[in-house]
């Protein structure tokens, strides 16, 4: 019997997977609030020179605000003032003519700057002035971040398949509790980013665990469903997030708001269940019919498993005995380098374009916190979209079109000019659209495409190539200074040639997950074959009648 059939028998799809998804979920809100969070702790306000010093003699006490300015800060052809330079002196003369300050001296800011603090009370950029010729550390806490995640995924994803799925789960909860708490209290930018280092090594674990768990937890019917539910959270608390930071606006408090759901999903963890399909795999049989059991008895099958016992489940994955699997096993044979290969540049593609938008909400003329909504609130019906042709079309031909689509909508932005922000801001939320049903689909392809005794290092893999991708995304921007429309440029061809590449995986709309690496080796039919239907047809059909089955 397969382990397809088994999971028939327990209850592919019922309250216990429903459980398990609304425990996973508790973890899983605090991704799109750090993942994101940059927008908001990193915005830059608007900001010029501190301009004390000017007056040291009491020459501006008659003046207003405004006049001061005039007087102290170059202005830009727009009329608005310069962020990082002021006059070595009072130019008293542009109250009468503002125009004529075109060879006036200037240096930069000597005292400090004065920052706009309507909208955020305190930023990253506030607190340590990182402005002006330190704007690139700024956008480098985005990098920082991003490159833990990348390492987490990585250490993580290979503990998982060594140590299971719950354990490193709970790694998770508590490392990226602590240091992102940690750093809340930061004293200084370099402890700042040493912390936020660390917590994206944490989060990272649920991200990829909770995947796979609930994809492994599900039958082929319902793996589709299960994977687009479980990523529905992403989507629903990328919409709550800019409500909490409009009324969260102090920096260190959003990261304490943001990481506080981590306290109950450490409380929840005991009611986590460890995949049944890593534990029959490691030759832990006793866990792993204890975990089928329960689940059986959730869904209201318990005579289901009457006839079988733990030594029964030893046939139903066959693995090469004790043997501890690592990163270097992806790259042992030829389909599994090629499968390698081919994940990690979709998965650099998906995260490239989707972070290259995600964290550009401030480039579209808008108000930040619109922007951020909005772009939550389009992923809702891309949800629907990529549920559809995910069933409807097949794994393959729906990840190469959501990313090919991706770098269509951003290349239109590229010629739509910027003075008509109304079309632009339209096609970009078309582009964040598909490129969101692009991530929803490369996890659930990735989790079917890799065996079970390898899944989480292939997701770990695949994860930390992606936040390679990730962390050089904020810096792209910089870019604009040698050509304006360069980091679009790259968004878009990334976006095109990972999709196309994606077409040259294999399908697997209704194929059984692999168990093994020779699974992956030995070409897997279309569909299951039929000699596994009917038999997942019989139990499903038979259900206490699990006695005449064959164990193959």
């Amino acid at each position: 019997m397969k382990f397809e059939s088994l999971l028939a028998e327990v209850g592919g799809f019922g309250r216990f997977q429903i459980a398990l998804i609304l425990l996973l979920v508790i973890p899983r809100v605090t991704l799109p609030f750090h993942f994101l969070m940059n927008n908001f702790i990193a915005a830059i306000p608007s900001h010029h020179c501190d301009i004390t010093s000017l007056d040291a003699d009491g020459v501006f006490e008659n003046l207003t605000q405004e006049q001061r300015l005039t007087v102290s800060i170059p202005q830009h052809e727009d009329g608005t003032f310069a962020s990082c330079h002021m006059f070595t002196e009072p130019q008293f003369h542009l109250l009468e003519n503002s125009s004529d300050a075109t060879e006036l001296p200037v240096v930069q800011c000597q005292d400090g700057w004065e920052y706009d603090h309507n909208t955020f009370k305190s930023t990253l950029a506030t607190e340590w002035n990182l402005v002006c010729d330190k704007k690139g550390m700024n956008k480098a806490t985005a990098t920082i971040f991003f490159s833990g995640v990348m390492v987490g995924a990585a250490v993580l994803g290979s503990l998982s398949d060594r140590f299971g799925r719950k354990r490193m789960l709970m790694v998770s909860y508590l490392s990226a509790s602590f240091f992102a708490i940690a750093s809340a209290f930061s004293t200084s930018y370099v402890m700042f980013a040493v912390m936020r280092f660390f917590t994206g090594m944490g989060i990272t674990g649920i991200s990829i665990i909770s995947i796979v768990l609930c994809v492994e937890w599900s039958d082929i019917k319902h793996r589709t469903i299960v994977a687009v539910m479980i990523s529905l959270d992403w989507s629903i608390f990328t919409m709550i997030l800019p409500g909490i930071a409009y009324f969260v606006n102090d920096w260190r408090f959003l990261v304490v708001t943001a990481t506080s759901p981590l306290a109950l999903a450490i409380i929840c963890w005991r009611w986590i269940p460890e995949s049944a399909r890593w534990l029959i795999a490691n030759g832990r049989l006793a866990e792993a019919h204890h975990y089928l059991t329960r689940c059986a008895s959730v869904n209201h099958r318990e005579k289901s498993l009457k006839d079988f016992n733990p030594q029964t489940l030893a046939t139903v994955i066959v693995t090469e005995g004790d043997r501890k699997y690592t990163y270097l096993d992806l790259m042992r044979t030829p389909m599994m380098r090629r499968l390698a290969v081919l994940t990690g540049f979709t998965w650099f593609g998906v995260a490239f374009t989707y972070y290259g938008i995600s964290l550009n909400v401030a480039g579209f003329g808008l108000n930040i916190y619109l922007t951020q909504f909005i772009y939550g609130i389009i992923e809702l019906p891309a949800k629907l979209l990529i549920y559809l042709s995910l069933d409807k079309m097949g794994r393959r031909y729906s990840q190469a079109g959501t990313l090919v689509m991706t770098g269509v909508c951003i290349a239109i932005t590229i010629l739509i000019p910027k003075d008509n922000w109304l079309p632009r801001t339209v096609v970009a939320v078309m582009g964040k659209g598909f490129s969101e049903a692009s991530f929803t689909a490369v996890f659930l392809y990735t989790t079917e495409l890799y065996p079970t005794v390898l899944r989480q290092n292939g997701m770990g893999f695949c994860s930390c190539v992606a936040r390679a991708g990730v962390s050089v995304a904020p810096l792209i921007s910089l870019l604009e200074e040698t050509w304006t429309p360069l980091p679009q440029v790259l968004f878009c061809s990334i976006a095109i040639i990972a999709g196309l590449l994606a077409l040259l995986l294999p399908e697997t709309h209704n194929i059984r997950l692999p168990e093994t690496i020779e699974d992956v080796e030995q070409t897997r039919k279309r569909s299951i074959c039929l000699e596994d239907l009917r038999e997942l047809q019989q139990a499903t059909s038979l259900g206490s009648n699990a006695k005449s089955m064959t164990v193959i």
